[in-house]
């Protein structure tokens, strides 16, 4: 006979808690190791409890649950944290994954995207609902797509300005192809200078043309 996969609920809403029990209890492989209202309660009863899944809210008074997931996950790596929660802003999930998180689930989630979440984090592998998973694919998409610049500190005009310097054209000579003074091109150039902490125009040329400049 399989072993129940023992899970514990935490949440500052009892009438949620009581939903969540509810399915749980109907599913025959599965059982409800206990209940926390707040993330301090969820630590301790993880630490004591030992369930093989939490299902976690994130806005709780006191600790909150990204807290309580990252302390869960410092002692007990073990146990499979899915948060279930409402919000679904970047900042929070990051937050989740960077804390331990195996899983992140909506509250509008149906039964069957629950309890799929619970037996695939159980088994060591990790669940993510569908708003979650999009989000994180535009997210690393996004990211891929941005070639990164060099020198972020830089404004753009700076940045072309020690493109320029990189391929050794003079300050008149940068001036006339920007279209702009001799004294707003000394002005970007002692910018530079002073962002990239370099003493003279041959240093930024060396970090410029090591960074692919010029």
């Amino acid at each position: 006979m399989t072993e129940s996969i023992r899970v514990l609920i935490v949440d500052d809403h009892a009438p949620f808690r009581e939903g969540l029990r509810a399915l749980l209890t109907s599913v025959p492989d599965m059982e409800v190791a206990g209940e926390a209202a707040n993330g301090g309660d969820a630590i301790q009863k993880a630490a004591k409890l030992q369930p093989d899944v939490i299902l976690m809210d994130i806005q709780m008074p006191g600790t909150n649950g990204i807290e309580a997931t990252r302390q869960i996950h410092q002692t007990s790596p073990h146990i499979g944290v899915i948060v279930l929660t409402m919000f679904e802003d970047d900042d929070s999930v990051f937050s989740a994954m960077r804390a331990g998180a195996r899983g992140y689930l909506l509250k509008g989630a149906d039964q069957t995207e629950i309890l799929r979440a619970i037996h695939s984090v159980a088994s060591g592998e990790a669940l993510f609902g569908p708003n979650i998973a999009r989000r994180l694919i535009n997210f690393f998409t996004q990211l891929n797509s941005k070639p990164p610049h060099p020198f972020p500190e830089l404004t753009k005009r700076e940045r072309e300005v020690l493109d320029l310097l990189a391929r050794g054209t003079s300050n008149t000579e940068i001036a006339g192809a920007l279209v702009i003074s001799q004294k707003t091109v000394r002005n970007h150039v002692s910018n530079i200078f002073n962002k990239l902490q370099v003493a003279d125009r041959a240093q930024a040329i060396i970090r410029a043309r090591t960074a692919g400049l010029g």
